[in-house]
């Protein structure tokens, strides 16, 4: 009896497997269809064209294994599993984070069943399916998901601890460090990862209970829902005896762009008695490399150039250009998805999406 059992929640498991999404859409479409275009949901190499020219030019990829699987397809042994990237089920089942000196680690609940969550107001709940009756029997009510059961106790969940397993650092085989999240940002209940990147949006979570808002699950980034992060990003103005400052405070706890091939750029343009300029443009960068020259991030042993606006600072820009009263200034601050001086080297300068300059915040001001 007790094989059978078990015979039968193997089946489960691989039928829930199979059509999660489908399964998971039937009480949560808002948040299925905002995960649909994540970049989550797009994270291996089928779907995300700068991962896949990173990946061509990878030495593992000759070998034949799928060495950025740990967090880019975490459940990918076959062709079918890369291809589903990140699942729900990926991120939900997270039970604990494991630091190590390359990179950290997810820990997985045994129970692939039970979808650790957060809510506010229920932090010592765990909930499991069940109908309850009042008024005789003559009203019955369903508690919890009949797909799975719900662990709200997961304190991970409430500080953004969850995203650290993947989204905390990576090192290369020269203990390079190639990129870092400070885990200060996940600290904190009240402000972390994910109510910047996941903040509560119109829609109700579940068809079962109803709620006015729900957690965003597109994961707002530089390359899906920017406009999300532009409140993170304040721009003023400061006249000057010679020019001008522009001032940009970025009030992340991280870079303002974390991803070594991004490029941030400033642009100014000057309007005067009709007429207008555009002013020296700024970029913002960082990039790796070794011997004095950008490469590959396997290959990469130091920091080649880094002007990237980091977490909580505030740059000062400088800029000589006399301004008098009355003049207008367009200032916009936005981003390359890469580089375009590394496009032509990942064979991706045929891109058109990949060259576009994306603005994240514009402001005008009238100098007086």
């Amino acid at each position: 009896m007790e094989k059978i059992l078990v015979f039968i929640a193997m089946v489960s498991s691989l039928m829930f497997a199979k059509s999660e999404t489908e399964i998971c859409k039937k009480c949560h479409p808002i948040i299925v269809e905002e995960f649909q275009n994540s970049m989550h949901r797009k994270s291996s190499f089928y779907d995300d064209k700068i991962h896949s020219a990173v990946w061509d030019k990878h030495p593992s990829k000759e070998k034949g294994g799928y060495s950025c699987a740990k967090c880019h397809a975490p459940h990918g042994k076959t062709e079918e599993d890369i291809k589903k990237g990140i699942s729900c089920s990926t991120c939900h089942t997270i039970q604990n984070i494991e630091y190590h000196t390359q990179s950290s680690s997810n820990i997985y609940s045994k129970d692939p069943k039970t979808f650790f969550s957060a809510e506010k107001g229920r932090e010592t709940q765990k909930i499991t399916y069940k109908k309850e009756s009042s008024f005789f029997g003559m009203n019955k009510t369903a508690v919890g998901s009949p797909y799975h059961d719900i662990d709200y106790t997961n304190e991970n969940f409430y500080t953004g601890q969850v995203c650290m397993g993947c989204h905390s650092h990576r090192k290369n085989s020269d203990e390079f460090t190639l990129c870092k999240t400070d885990k200060d940002g996940a600290k904190d209940k009240e402000q972390n990862c994910i109510t910047c990147h996941m903040p509560k949006t119109d829609g109700s979570a579940t068809t079962i209970r109803k709620s006015q808002k729900h957690s965003f699950h597109g994961f707002a980034g530089a390359r899906h829902k920017p406009q999300m992060l532009s409140e993170y990003i304040e721009l003023d103005f400061e006249k000057t005896a010679t020019g001008f400052h522009i001032l940009v405070k970025n009030k992340a706890p991280h870079d303002l762009l974390t991803h070594p091939l991004r490029a941030i750029e400033l642009r100014v343009t000057l309007t005067r008695d009709g007429s207008t300029a555009a002013l020296k443009t700024n970029s913002f960068i960082k990039v790796i490399g070794r011997d004095g020259k950008p490469s590959m991030p396997w290959l990469a042993n130091a920091i080649i150039v880094d002007t990237m606006i980091k977490g909580n600072e505030k740059r000062v820009i400088t800029y000589n250009d006399s301004v008098k009263n009355g003049d207008k200034l367009e200032v916009q601050i936005g981003y390359y998805a890469v580089n375009p001086g590394a496009l032509k080297q990942l064979n991706l300068d045929g891109e058109k999406e990949l060259k576009k300059f994306t603005v994240l915040k514009q402001k005008y001001f009238i100098v007086k």
